[in-house]
């Protein structure tokens, strides 16, 4: 077991990903507290895996509006008072958000997209860096994504808010060196969960055909297995990945199996990390 004893939390743990992250860490020996907003999802998540638990090993979960100071605060607190100081960090918690012409989508919903999807990554940092600060020690996995790497047009809210969700990695992860707390990001691939189910509701001339049609031929092929983008994380979390930290990785399309054999590689390199490309990078001399 990778993780056996550490104490995690993973945020929107209530279906999907989130859901698919928890079985793996519990697989793994790991006392796992899960959050997410509706209280009896969440329930009936830690009601389903301490039924197979080992002996001794704690599961705990609460509701939990991760884009909310307070209740975040709160959660911590409760997850030290029920399993100790906090090991590892998984943020999955996250929403599409608004779909259409950026103009045109309604502002609130904008807002509350880069809340949840943002603010809803950086509030669990803050209170879970300041429990691993004392073990000078930690895991924080960030879910960023396709949206971070590439324009997502009619979804503005979504690709903003998780290109942020990188460049926070990145800086946190310069400011936790010294503390020995890896920072890192994680693209799990292009995953047939409710937010594939909202865009096929929302239609070609919500999300744009070309973004549409994508989406159609990743629902029929299946999309990425859940379970990939979970181990990815246990392998951030577990100390075999030490050392790798302020990167994007994908769970898909990158050798993250292998990846601690080029731990100095990694950390004297910008490889899996969002820059500016200047015309020198592809051969030009403006």
């Amino acid at each position: 077991m990778k993780i056996k004893d550490l104490v995690t939390v993973v945020t929107g743990a209530s279906q999907g990903l989130g859901k698919a992250i928890v079985r793996e860490f519990v697989n793994e020996g790991a006392h796992v507290a899960c959050c997410a907003r509706e209280e009896k999802l969440i329930s009936a998540v830690v009601e389903e895996f301490r039924s197979f638990a080992n002996t001794g090993q704690k599961i705990f979960g609460a509701s939990c509006d991760v884009s909310v100071a307070d209740e975040v605060e709160k959660f911590f607190n409760e997850v030290r008072h029920c399993l100790g100081p906090v090991n590892v960090l998984v943020n999955n918690a996250g929403v599409y958000g608004p779909k259409g012409e950026s103009e045109k989508v309604d502002f609130q919903e904008w807002v509350r997209t880069i809340e949840i999807n943002l603010h809803g990554t950086f509030l669990p940092c803050r209170f879970a860096i300041r429990q691993m600060k004392e073990l000078r020690r930690g895991k924080i996995i960030n879910l960023s994504g396709g949206g971070a790497t590439a324009p997502l047009p009619r979804l503005s809210a979504y690709a903003a808010s998780k290109a942020a969700v990188v460049r926070l990695t990145e800086t946190l992860a310069e400011e936790l060196r010294d503390f020995s707390i890896d920072v890192n990001a994680i693209a799990p691939g292009a995953l047939n969960t409710r937010l594939l189910d909202e865009i096929l509701n929302a239609g070609p001339s919500v999300v744009g055909p070309e973004f549409f049609a994508k989406s159609l031929k990743q629902r029929d092929l299946g999309g990425v297995p859940l379970v990939q983008g979970a181990r990815l994380c246990v392998y951030l979390a577990s100390g075999e990945s030490d050392g790798i930290t302020g990167k994007l990785i994908s769970a898909q399309w990158d050798p993250w199996e292998d990846l601690h054999q080029f731990r100095e590689q990694l950390a004297q390199s910008d490889i899996y990390t969002l820059r500016r490309i200047v015309p020198e990078d592809r051969g030009q001399k403006w």
